[in-house]
């Protein structure tokens, strides 16, 4: 059983992710059995319980950034990857809403030029995307993708991009996440998302990328050459 509140201001027309994910097919996913909710106009606020198939297997990595290579079997790798080209098939009106927040062109932009100010930042792919494929999210040692809240459309790559840079610690693990998800992040839109990702991290407060930032800005230094070479 899991329970969620919300603010009634975030009650809309995307409705409840969890309920609404039960309709992809072919992704590795805890099954939707059914569901309720609830509205407190006291506190302004809606509730709601889901119940789905119980997973007994434990996330990859909860909280923090992961900085040793998990026990990741081939078997999990082609669970991760035929979900992630099944999800990618799909088509939705839902919009993805990574930290709750809607991604758009704005918001990518945004990200993008307060660090790469002269990089074109125009999205012209968008896929539905999990929008929050952090190692928290995945299980082992069976491959199950968690917390369906926030799926929706997202630039082309997005998933792969958010998982590549969390693993950018562990370069053998964002090696093996590159090529399991190589078409997509090797797009156009693909490498503009992986240098959002990079931009992320560059601009966080000093300190809070950890051993992610190096990385990234080498990373972010090839992805600007080859975006205006």
């Amino acid at each position: 059983m899991r329970i969620e509140v919300r603010g009634v201001d975030r009650i809309g027309g995307q409705c409840w992710g969890i309920e609404c994910a039960s309709v992809l097919k072919g992704v590795a996913m805890p099954a939707w059995r059914q569901g309720v909710s609830w509205i407190d106009h006291e506190r302004g606020v809606m509730w709601r319980t889901d119940e789905t198939e119980c997973v007994s297997d434990q996330a990859v990595k909860l909280g923090g950034t992961l900085t040793t290579a998990p026990d990741l079997s081939e078997s999990w790798w082609q669970t991760f990857s035929s979900s992630m080209t099944e999800l990618a098939a799909h088509t939705t009106t839902r919009t993805a809403t990574p930290h709750l927040q809607p991604i758009s062109q704005d918001r990518f932009s945004d990200t993008i030029h307060q660090v790469f100010p002269d990089v074109d930042a125009q999205i012209t792919e968008w896929r539905v995307a999990h929008a929050d494929l952090a190692w928290g999210n995945l299980t082992a040692p069976n491959c199950y993708f968690l917390d369906w809240e926030d799926w929706g459309m997202a630039p082309r790559g997005f998933d792969a991009s958010t998982l590549w840079s969390a693993s950018l610690a562990v370069p053998e693990l964002a090696d093996r996440v590159y090529r399991e998800c190589q078409a997509e992040l090797d797009s156009p839109t693909g490498k503009l998302v992986q240098l959002y990702h990079c931009a992320e991290i560059m601009a966080a407060p000093a300190g809070y990328a950890g051993p992610l930032l190096e990385p990234a800005e080498a990373r972010a230094a090839e992805l600007v050459k080859e975006l205006q070479g």
